[in-house]
């Protein structure tokens, strides 16, 4: 893409924030128009800044999908939350994505504490709007806009793309001019290894339960075309105990298999090639707690 006018095009960094399970995964993948970001049920599902971006002929976005603010009980979730912070440090605007059906909690009122301390414009995103009444939304405003001056209120269905393209028309208004960062065919700035990675943690936190999720990381040892075109991934899942491992493998290594038919169909929708996967489960002893063990799965402060 080529951008003649390169005076007024705009560019710029915006974080999405809120709590835990309010749909930040899905509207970047929504507003991408593919999987970048993983999707579960289960709190603190993203723990990276995942870096989306989306671009136009008028404007380029970059979009950081934060670990939702939460109180931490390991290194882990003290890297998750520094890294919601810091986003907000970065950005040229934020979106505060809050869930509807669910209402003000606790949670949304600590969040906003926080943004009072920033200057950065806060853009209000009421979601799941598809699953209440109209009639119900503007009550729901009142009382937002009784507790903070957002810059904006928007009201959007992250899973169903209701008012998306509204809420992306009203963010570029808080961009700066700047350059292009990224090429408009690029959709992240993660390499494939780490978004394979976490596609594989997807189906493991959709097919286990109770302390699994929280207690699994995902590393790619390796990955390779094959001279038939095939790319071969060996990935490694870890635990923090034996009894998890032998619940991720299942019984005669049933989960570990539906887990890597589930991963290689959307990882062949990323890479678009056929794929084989390899997985192995290996303990590392609580790993959420061991500065060395986070800095190699990529849990870096940079």
């Amino acid at each position: 893409m080529t951008t003649n006018n390169t005076n007024k095009f705009k560019s710029g960094f915006v974080a999405i924030i809120g709590r835990p399970n309010v749909g930040k995964s899905t509207l970047v993948n929504q507003i991408i128009g593919q999987k970048i970001a993983i999707m579960s049920d289960k709190p603190q599902t993203t723990r990276n800044k995942i870096h989306g971006v989306y671009t136009t002929d008028a404007a380029q976005i970059v979009f950081l999908d934060t670990p939702g603010i939460h109180k931490p009980t390991s290194k882990l979730g003290d890297f998750m939350m520094r890294a919601a912070d810091n986003a907000l440090k970065e950005v040229d605007a934020a979106l505060f994505l809050v869930d509807v059906v669910e209402g003000l909690g606790g949670g949304d009122r600590f969040i906003i504490e926080k943004l009072k301390q920033t200057d950065t414009p806060i853009i209000l995103c009421l979601n799941k709007i598809d699953q209440i009444h109209p009639e119900a939304l503007l009550p729901i405003i009142s009382q937002y806009k009784g507790l903070h001056d957002f810059a904006q209120i928007v009201p959007i269905s992250a899973l169903q793309g209701n008012n998306v393209q509204t809420l992306l028309d009203q963010l570029v208004q808080y961009l700066p001019e700047g350059p292009q960062y990224y090429p408009a065919d690029q959709i992240t700035d993660h390499p494939e290894q780490f978004v394979c990675a976490e596609l594989i943690r997807e189906k493991i936190l959709h097919l286990t339960r109770e302390e699994i999720p929280h207690s699994v990381a995902v590393e790619i040892e390796d990955m390779k075309v094959k001279d038939n075109g095939v790319v071969y991934i060996g990935a490694v899942i870890y635990v923090e105990r034996d009894s998890q491992k032998g619940i991720v493998i299942g019984k005669k290594g049933a989960l570990l298999k539906e887990v890597g038919k589930l991963a290689r169909h959307d990882i062949e929708n990323l890479l678009g090639s056929k794929t084989f996967l390899e997985l192995w489960v290996k303990v590392k002893k609580d790993w959420r707690n061991q500065d060395r063990v986070l800095k190699d799965l990529g849990f870096r402060h940079d």
